[in-house]
């Protein structure tokens, strides 16, 4: 019988779903209460799937029972759950990169762990993924079950915002139910608020033309308590401006500073002039003019600007051919890996 205090469902398993390994990864935080209702909701949905899975907890240094629960349930549902507890609270962000570093498969879920995503969408958003051949298919919570004022009219602001500083169109970035190609997602690294802005971060080493996005199912909250204030929306502009930086100059972080620096330079070179014009044609004094200050402050701020570029392309290039990290993905190729630790469906 289901635990879940979801709506009753039924597992929607597409026909003809290409052959792939599929992890789900759930952070958590203070969860207790959702630990067991989550995992019976995702084995009710990927009960009968035909290819082996796997589900990554990741505990976000939780202070209540959570820890307690993810270890009771690893042993009740199996070896397929597997467990990472994280050694004090790092936010989402980290832990669902923490989550992405312990997946094994080759294809990623990324969901939260408050039972409004519901696990029933992920067969078919994993079929879209795999047979119209992207890298991300992202949730879209079109009938989304949160208040207004709080919740949806800043996520509908920083969405659009979003969309349009990095070009990549999505109705929701908020939405944590995600589906990976693992190849994709694993050649990004997460950082301070990033979770919202995946999509942007998987951009830069892939198009935008294998980004999509699905309308999902969600849930209002049933058991504890939220983790999102309307003060994240100050750092998700901090970040969001980090994020334009790094899709646009990355490779070339000369550019950015150069083309700061040449224009404060020029604004100061111009000054300089008129006020050298006025010095030498009209003999007036110059020297207690704030334009001068003015001037001369632009010209060295330039300089400084222009310098700086140089060293950060300095950088660049040492950050590219170091060997460790490549300016480009390539899709690898080879049979699948069958491991001890996944659920298949008939096996038990």
């Amino acid at each position: 019988m289901s635990k879940s205090p979801l709506p009753a469902a039924e597992p929607q398993i597409p026909e003809g779903l290409p052959e792939h390994t599929l992890s789900v990864v759930v952070p958590m935080y203070n969860e207790a209460e959702n630990v067991e209702p989550l995992l019976d909701r995702i084995h009710l949905a990927l009960g009968p799937y035909p290819w082996p899975w796997e589900v990554v907890l990741v505990d976000d240094g939780s202070s209540d029972a959570t820890p307690a629960e993810l270890s009771r349930c690893a042993k009740l549902f199996g070896p397929h759950v597997r467990i990472v507890e994280l050694v004090r609270n790092f936010k989402q962000t980290a832990a669902m990169q923490a989550g992405l570093d312990a997946a094994r498969g080759s294809v990623i879920v990324t969901m939260d762990g408050d039972l409004q995503n519901d696990p029933i969408d992920i067969p078919r958003m994993v079929n879209r993924l795999l047979t119209e051949d992207l890298d991300l298919v992202a949730g879209w919570r079109k009938n989304r079950q949160d208040g207004l004022l709080l919740r949806k009219i800043p996520s509908r602001i920083a969405n659009r915002l979003i969309a349009r500083m990095t070009g990549v169109h999505l109705r929701d970035y908020g939405c944590s139910l995600k589906v990976f190609r693992a190849s994709a997602i694993k050649s990004v690294r997460l950082y301070g608020e990033m979770h919202r802005f995946i999509p942007a971060w998987l951009a830069t080493v892939t198009t935008p033309r294998r980004i999509a996005q699905e309308v999902v199912t969600h849930h209002a909250r049933v058991f504890g308590q939220s983790k999102y204030g309307i003060s994240r929306t100050f750092r998700v502009v901090l970040d969001l401006i980090f994020v334009y930086f790094f899709m646009r100059y990355r490779t070339r972080p000369g550019h950015f500073f150069g083309g700061i620096g040449i224009g404060l330079g020029t604004i100061g070179m111009l000054i300089l002039t008129y006020l050298a014009g006025v010095k030498l044609i009209f003999d007036e004094s110059i020297g207690t003019r704030p334009l001068l200050f003015g001037g001369f402050f632009m010209v060295i701020a330039g300089i400084q600007m222009v310098t700086s570029g140089v060293l950060a392309e300095l950088l660049a290039r040492v950050y590219y051919e170091s060997g460790s990290t490549r300016a480009y993905l390539a899709r690898p190729a080879g049979e699948l890996a069958r491991d001890d630790g996944w659920y298949r469906a008939g096996a038990r």
